[in-house]
């Protein structure tokens, strides 16, 4: 990524790729401006540029830091391009996914169509053309998905979010930790309530099976997404010491309901580059729905009352991260 800069790197109309989540996206820059951090609604000082994403509805239209952008080039493309197989790769070991018979019977019968109407590929060839199509409809899915899928958080919990975003970029304070109860606990605590109202809710054991596969994916979202697109900027520097404190440990088991609460607002994009069919992106958004009404009715013991003040000494350490 493009480090800390006194100057503009990209142009208003340039084209670049932009992380949003994750995965890199190419984008069109509308807007490049300086923050000189003296606007409350814009305090981080630096370049910014307002992003307009290809193929997405302007709706996802936003301002990036330019710790988000690359310059549109071949070394940044092929990074794409890896990042993407990575998250196909993780998604297919680490995601919750339901059997998709019918996509595979779809698939099936589009081959058999594409041989009697086709004259004979070479087994390469056949390769190439699978792969592009593949390609393609995973991108076309993936923004379809994007804005299908946005969670339906509670206005108590919008609120913390905007409270927790002005704490730590207007106030400079930060959440302490390590956080009781963590991330880990908050799902297991909510494992449990499930369990104890199975029976009034009506729910066959195969929808107990689906909820543990649930929490064991969103734990694992949390932790891989924590240091990459969960942190605001001041933050970075007590992620990178609390880690060297607590070696081994997963973010997980240090953190709590303030950031697993970021989490919900990133997964519509963290969802958009699985390869789960439709049915189970709905299952899926109808138990984190849940999830959070559960958080919105414990807020009170979720989230803590009292930031902590950074020192002075944080403060200047936190610059140069």
């Amino acid at each position: 990524m493009s480090g800390k800069s006194n100057a503009l790197t990209f142009k208003a109309n340039e084209r670049i790729l932009c992380f949003h989540g994750p995965l890199l996206y190419e984008a069109k820059v509308m807007k490049a401006e300086m923050w000189d951090g003296s606007d409350p609604e814009a305090p981080e000082p630096g370049p910014h540029y307002f992003v307009h994403y290809k193929g997405w509805k302007q709706t996802w239209d936003e301002w990036v830091d330019e710790s988000r952008a690359l310059k549109f080039n071949e070394e940044n493309l092929a990074k794409q391009k890896a990042l993407r197989q990575a998250a196909l790769q993780a998604s297919k070991k680490k995601t919750i996914v339901l059997a998709t018979k019918h996509a595979s019977k779809a698939e099936s019968e589009s081959e058999s169509q594409q041989h009697q109407q086709q004259p004979p590929l070479s087994s390469r060839s056949r390769k190439r053309v699978r792969e592009s199509s593949v390609e393609k409809t995973q991108e076309r899915d993936e923004v379809a998905r994007v804005s299908d899928v946005k969670m339906p958080i509670p206005n108590a919990l919008k609120s913390q979010l905007v409270d927790d975003w002005e704490r730590v970029t207007k106030d400079r304070l930060l959440v302490p930790l390590p956080r009781k109860p963590t991330v880990s606990e908050l799902l297991a605590d909510y494992q449990e309530f499930r369990r104890s109202t199975s029976e009034k809710r009506k729910t066959s054991k195969r929808d107990e099976e689906v909820v543990d596969e649930i929490i064991d994916g969103l734990r694992v979202y949390f932790d891989k997404a924590l240091g990459n697109i969960l942190l605001y900027r001041f933050e970075r520097y007590q992620f990178k010491t609390i880690c060297e404190r607590h070696p081994g440990k997963p973010p997980s088991d240090i953190y709590g309901a303030e950031h697993l609460l970021r989490l919900f607002v990133q997964m519509p994009g963290l969802i958009a580059h699985t390869n789960m069919d439709e049915e189970a992106v709905q299952l899926l958004r109808e138990h984190m729905a849940d999830i959070l009404k559960y958080m919105h009715r414990l807020s009170k013991t979720l989230f803590v009352e009292e930031y902590e003040t950074a020192s002075p000494a944080y403060m200047t350490l936190a610059k140069g991260i």
